[in-house]
Order: structure tokens, then sequence, then C-alpha cells
């Protein structure tokens, strides 16, 4: 059965913030050479990992929205150069817009069940000509 993952998306005042975050960074890692792979590391490995590889996404809460998704394409034990083990959530560079949903603030990442996730609205990048404090407004109400 499949499992996601919710963090909060720190720093991003938007999901088009989030999206030319991940735009320049998949630029910097063409220019050096590296492989082009979204990485976000966090302290903890989760321990559902065959679940959340079976079709498990990585839904971003956005200034108390979760308002978009990540498919994720991997899980990587790392260690720091502290010395610390610390896990690499491998991200699809897609971003999938999702129905608004509230969330309070919480420190690292949570489990995400199907039944409690928000459905998809769309991809991003696809212009619905809707502004996004509309969006966020609607939301909010449950509207959408």
């Amino acid at each position: 059965m499949t499992i996601h993952l919710i963090k909060l998306c720190v720093g991003a005042e938007s999901v088009e913030d989030l999206q030319s975050w991940i735009d320049e960074r998949m630029a910097v890692r063409r220019r050096d050479g590296r492989p082009i792979e979204q990485i976000h590391t966090t302290r903890m490995f989760p321990k559902r990992v065959s679940e959340i590889l079976d079709g498990g996404s990585l839904y971003w809460v956005i200034k108390g929205l979760v308002l978009v998704r990540q498919p994720i394409a991997d899980l990587r034990p790392v260690k720091g150069e502290d010395g610390i083990s610390r896990c690499e959530i491998v991200l699809e560079p897609v971003l999938t817009r999702t129905a608004p949903q509230p969330r309070r603030p919480f420190q690292g990442w949570r489990y995400l069940t199907p039944k409690d996730a928000p459905r998809d609205i769309g991809l991003v990048g696809v212009d619905d000509g809707m502004p996004e404090d509309m969006r966020r407004a609607l939301g909010e109400l449950g509207l959408i």
C-alpha cells in the first residue's frame, strides 16, 4: 500500500517560488555535470520505505496550506560531514498542484495516508488563469 510524506516547505512563499528554486537547482546540476535529480535532505530516515517507493509523493506545506506534491523517486541513507546519518529524498522535479488543505506547523516530516491526502488539481506551469491568492482563499473555504 502506498504511503506519502508531508513536510513544511520553509522559505517558499508560493508554489511558483518552489518551482523557481527547483529550476535553479536543476540548472546548477546541469552546469556542473552532476546527475539531474532533485534531492531534499532530512534528518530522519523513514521506516516505511517500500510503501513510500510504491508511488508515494512528498506533499509540501507552503504558508500553512498543502498546495503541491512531488513524486518520490528514491530514499538514500547518507552520512553528513558531521558524522550524523541523514536521508536524501530524491524527488521527481515535477510539481502537481493539490486542492489547498490547511496544516499547522510541525517539525520534520510525517506520513500521510492516501485517504488523508488532498486531491490533485493540475500540473504547475499549466496556466488556469487563477491568481494564487484566489486559489488559497477558495481552498480555505473548501471550494477547491
